[in-house]
């Protein structure tokens, strides 16, 4: 008598089929990601281009400029593409909503692009609110890669997702480091606000990497350093070192914007070595795991083959019913060594039943280091939730809200998402009395 139907055997190998489509959903993401973090890379070099014309009056990198918004123009030809091909060529690619929401939100500020390069040709907007508009349009793809890395299903690739977006919201703060630093130089002097915000986005850069380092291989970690100990990097900090002497509004020459921007782009550009192997990494493994679980799927037919060949075996066959170590009467003593050994002995042929705790297994191991590898991204969803929170009760903005909450992780020792954990609990105990 057969220990198992024809409907246990379909459920099985869908089970795998389905673990396949996630994987292949999984690397059309990845392959999104890569081009998503392309166009970041260009928008933030047009960002701080604009910022040194807007911050001369049109006298510097306008022909820099220009040639700057056609490589951005072409990047984001691709990005818009791509997205047409991965998701919106049938029904079955249909993603994750929150993950479509999040393009399409990107897609909004794309789609205003061409009004802020005209504004800022004309010089009717300002420098500030300049940097400002093109750090919401970066802000809205980074969270296209957050959103892919919170919904990835393998461990993994999750883990090199979650460290590509720490990676690239570094660089997005070294970006932003560098627009400020134009505007400061490009203006001919700075004051105590401006410095103060170029501190702090050094120390927002220093957490992103951090993180960063915590879930890259070593190989990558090991380019990150060579990075930190760079020539380019002691430039980097020789100049901060003088915009914190300049704090006081003393003159500097306009010239030196030029300076910044060039040693800036050169440690960006470094980054943006890091960033690429990061990236081919992410689409190695997520052709790594969509063969492996093909390989998988096909050995599951040849033993589910091999078993249909088989006699019926005699005894009782182990299954889940008999399994002593599967759950069973609530408070009941636990099995003996001995009764766990006389289960086993139980039948000769138990291939099948070995082949469905061989899938739980996989499944749970997977499941325990998704959560592990997934903590990072729970963790910025409580801070971003508890800036949020902060920001509508005090009536701060959003960066002062950040302030706040890291002020109060300093002050009590802990951790920014720790303190993040406290306000989220916090606010829902008030909003449940």
């Amino acid at each position: 008598m057969a220990t198992y139907s024809e409907a246990t055997k379909r459920f099985l190998l869908a089970a795998k089929h389905a673990e396949i489509h996630a994987l292949n959903q999984l690397s059309s993401n990845c392959r999104l990601v890569i081009t998503v973090a392309d166009m970041i890379h260009e928008l933030q070099k047009e960002r701080g281009v604009s910022n040194v014309f807007l911050a001369s009056d049109g006298a510097r990198f306008s022909t820099t400029r220009t040639h700057q918004i056609k490589a951005s123009e072409q990047a984001e030809q691709i990005l818009r593409s791509q997205l047409k091909a991965l998701y919106l060529g049938s029904e079955e690619n249909a993603a994750n909503m929150r993950l479509l929401a999040s393009i399409t939100m990107a897609l909004q500020g794309l789609d205003n692009l061409p009004l802020l390069r005209e504004q800022i040709g004309t010089q009717e907007v300002t420098a500030l609110s300049s940097t400002q508009a093109y750090c919401r349009l970066v802000g809205g793809l980074l969270t296209v890669i957050f959103e892919a890395a919170d919904v990835a299903s393998d461990p993994q690739i999750t883990r090199l997702l979650v460290a590509l977006f720490n990676f690239l919201q570094g660089k997005e703060f070294a970006g932003q480091e560098r627009a400020w630093g134009a505007i400061g130089f490009a203006e001919t002097h700075f004051n105590t606000s401006l410095c103060e915000r170029l501190e702090r986005l050094e120390q927002d850069q220093n957490h992103s990497f951090d993180i960063f380092c915590t879930f890259a291989e070593t190989t990558v970690r090991d380019k990150w350093k060579q990075i930190i100990e760079s020539a380019v990097q002691q430039d980097i900090n020789r100049l901060r070192t003088m915009i914190q002497q300049l704090a006081d509004g003393s003159p500097i020459d306009g010239q030196i914007s030029e300076v910044w921007f060039d040693v800036a782009t050169k440690r960006i550009d470094a980054m943006r070595d890091i960033e690429e192997v990061l990236t081919r990494s992410l689409v190695d493994m997520a052709a790594h795991r969509v063969a492996e679980a093909d390989a998988e799927l096909k050995n599951h037919r040849k033993r589910l083959r091999y078993l249909e060949q088989q006699p019926a075996p005699s005894g009782s066959p182990l299954t889940m019913l008999f399994d002593p170590q599967m759950p069973g009467l609530r408070g009941s003593d636990s099995l003996s060594v001995q009764q766990v050994a006389d289960a086993e002995n139980l039948s000769a042929h138990r291939s099948f039943y070995d082949l469905l705790c061989d899938q739980s297994a996989h499944i749970k191991t997977m499941a325990a280091e998704l959560d592990e590898a997934r903590q990072a991204i729970i963790d910025q969803k409580n801070i971003d939730r508890a800036k949020l929170l902060i920001m509508q009760q005090w009536q701060l903005s959003e960066e002062q809200a950040y302030r706040r909450l890291q002020k109060s992780a300093m002050d009590q020792n802990c951790r920014l998402a720790d303190i993040a954990d406290k306000v989220v609990k916090a606010t829902a105990q008030k909003s449940s009395c």
